[in-house]
């Protein structure tokens, strides 16, 4: 029966997972205008499975890591009573987290899940473990990316001015352009330039920031355009790497699974909750943290992948949430966009995400013993 129990909530937790996670590889493209949410959520959706799927050959250490060898008492590792009260702990905290559009971490979640388990059977802690292997790593991946960010922008930013591409605003009517002016100016400014307009019934106007020039000959949009769905899909399918192999590792105390088959149950139920749940948080990770246009969409991408791939590769279980959403606080801090309240709220998400994981965790094993 406790073995039914740990496949429901690790198939809640990888669910949650997906729901509150996927979108956050994608949300600059629909931040930015560069696709709708459709596709936005589809390609986070494919780039995530061939994350979650190279996970089986590449991230053993992370396996390791999430099963709690070291931090708890050795006997508990193996207990199924105690890989269940932890499923259901991270599990329940992220479903919460996600009813309410809120982007926080399941690593966290996770981590606070194992913490009050432990507590509950009466395990003592590793505090060197804790300290060293999983939060050090956790707390200093945002200002890692943070940083990194807010001092890359500004080089790239120089770089395609020195280029000669021209950020310009744009009104159009369906699929016409009806007047250009530079971004610096006012929507205003592009609304009196133009002479008349040309519209029918059900096409409608908008205004939008894009890039004007060449890099080698080549229109810089449309280069800009497929980095942005390039630096996409590298930090969802960095997500996907680092997420599932966290939550694959309580299926291995039943028998019947291998790291193969966990990771790939795993990778599978993770895509299935984005494309049913993502809404609500795409919602804020894309509109209420601040504006994009597409390079600085591109940059943040970019950065955060690189920095989850890496992380991944030393077996670090940074959270995938954390670097992204720092990426995302460095470009608004740079343009002024940012939209502080929200991120504010974001950041109190994050503080207690690790105790109320740690409080279900605790009440779940107490249930469940």
């Amino acid at each position: 029966m406790t073995l039914g129990v740990i496949l429901l909530a690790v198939v809640a937790l990888a669910y949650a997972n997906g729901a509150n996670d996927n979108f956050k590889g994608v949300a600059t493209l629909f931040c930015s205008g560069t696709t709708k949410y459709r596709g936005a959520l589809v390609w986070a959706t494919v780039t995530t499975l061939l994350g979650s799927l190279t996970a089986i050959f590449l991230a053993g250490q992370l396996i390791k890591a999430f099963k709690g060898k070291g931090l708890v008492d050795a006997v508990l590792v193996a207990d199924p009573s105690y890989v269940a009260a932890v499923a259901i702990g991270a599990a329940l905290t992220v479903l919460l987290a996600t009813r309410v559009g809120m982007p926080v971490s399941t690593t966290h979640a996770m981590i606070g899940a194992l913490i009050g388990s432990g507590l509950a059977a009466g395990s003592s802690i590793d505090m060197a473990i804790l300290n060293k292997k999983l939060l050090l790593p956790l707390l200093t991946s945002p200002l890692i990316a943070l940083a990194v960010t807010m001092l890359v922008y500004p080089l790239l930013r120089f770089t395609r001015k020195k280029l000669g591409v021209a950020e310009e605003s744009c009104i159009c009517v369906g699929n016409q352009v009806m007047e250009t002016v530079p971004a610096s100016c006012s929507q205003l400014a592009i609304v009196e330039r133009v002479d008349h307009w040309t519209a029918s019934t059900g096409t409608t106007a908008t205004c939008s920031n894009r890039y004007a020039g060449q890099v080698l000959g080549i229109e810089a949009a449309a280069v800009l355009d497929k980095l942005h769905f390039l630096s996409s899909g590298i930090l969802s399918f960095a997500r996907g790497l680092n997420d599932t192999p966290k939550i694959a590792a309580m299926l291995l105390v039943a028998p019947v699974f291998s790291g193969f088959s966990a990771c790939a149950a795993v990778g599978i139920v993770i895509a299935i909750g984005g494309l049913i749940s993502a809404r609500r948080v795409a919602e804020t990770m894309s509109q209420r943290i601040t504006k994009l246009n597409h390079g600085q969409g591109f940059t943040a991408n970019a950065l955060a992948g690189l920095i989850i791939i890496s992380a991944s590769k030393f077996g670090m279980p940074v959270s995938t949430t954390h670097v992204s959403c720092g990426a995302l606080f460095g470009i608004g801090t740079i343009t002024g966009a940012a939209r502080w309240r929200t991120i504010a709220t974001i950041l109190v998400a994050w503080v207690t995400t690790l105790p109320l994981g740690g409080l279900l965790g605790y009440a779940a094993f107490s249930i469940i013993r």
